[in-house]
């Protein structure tokens, strides 16, 4: 048997939801051989990316529920925030949360000298009004998403958004991993755009929700954090959404519990997954 059963795994978009992603590979990389050549991710799949190839997911899950412990609100108006970063409340908790899971030597290394993994952050059409035009996008994502239905956007890009594909391991050894994990899942206007290589930031999930990665070849595993219409349909590609709507809402940031039940929804959704494995094979 090959040593892994995907050559390349997609993880989509979703913010919070994206805890889905971590139980669904947790079960499934217990049962099956699970060593890509290739990862994606976009978005707060970015986050659920690096969870995968540092093998953290159950520690990135933890990380989430003791933050999320902490807040009532969303926007904690009752809390001094420095604006050390530029960044609005929402997106300085987000960041702190990342650091909690990857900023240390090893998680750095096994990004820096694992497979190949990239991860999509968006360009918005003006630099000078990048957290205005990148609003602009939400809007036409939230369109295109309600009429097409497809993973795979066409309006935003067709406005002028644009997707580039950062190398997460260059990143990494760059000491930048924190910086484009947080990049990728900027989402205007409700986050303030940082700056990636001298140019705006934002959320790529507005440019594709399921992007393939440079030498796209093989069987791929795309996960999903929602149900979409309209699937593609394209040999030796398999969509995986979750069975039922997540209980994590996108960017509530207050109930750890959502965050346990999501979780466990990817879990039970890796083991109706597998039961299937065989006729996935097939294709």
């Amino acid at each position: 048997m090959s040593d892994t059963f995907f050559d390349q795994i997609v993880f989509s978009g979703g913010g919070t939801r994206c805890m889905w992603q971590g139980g669904f590979v947790d079960v499934l990389r217990q049962e099956i051989p699970l060593s890509p050549e290739r990862v994606t991710g976009v978005s707060g799949g970015a986050c659920s990316a690096c969870g995968f190839v540092t093998h953290r997911g159950r520690h990135v899950r933890d990380i989430f529920i003791e933050s999320f412990q902490k807040h009532d609100r969303n926007i904690p108006l009752h809390e001094p925030f420095d604006g050390k970063y530029g960044y609005t409340p929402h997106q300085q908790i987000y960041r702190e949360v990342i650091k909690a899971c990857f900023d240390d030597p090893e998680a750095t290394d096994d990004i820096a000298k694992g497979p190949q993994l990239e991860i999509l952050i968006g360009r918005p059409p003006d630099d000078q009004w990048a957290k205005l035009t990148g609003a602009a996008m939400t809007l036409l994502y939230e369109a295109d998403t309600a009429v097409r239905s497809n993973p795979h956007l066409r309006w935003p890009k067709a406005a002028g958004l644009k997707g580039e594909m950062i190398d997460a391991r260059a990143a990494a050894r760059d000491g930048r991993i924190i910086d484009l994990i947080c990049a990728a899942a900027t989402i205007p206007p409700a986050f303030e755009p940082p700056l990636w290589n001298g140019e705006p930031a934002i959320d790529a999930g507005m440019v594709d929700q399921a992007p393939f990665p440079t030498g796209d070849s093989g069987r791929t595993l795309v996960l999903l954090t929602k149900a979409f219409n309209d699937i593609p349909e394209v040999d030796g590609r398999v969509y995986v959404a979750p069975s039922e709507e997540v209980p994590a809402d996108k960017i509530d940031f207050t109930d750890p519990q959502k965050m346990r039940d999501t979780w466990a929804l990817g879990e039970e959704d890796a083991r109706s997954f597998l039961r299937d494995i065989g006729n996935i094979a097939r294709k």
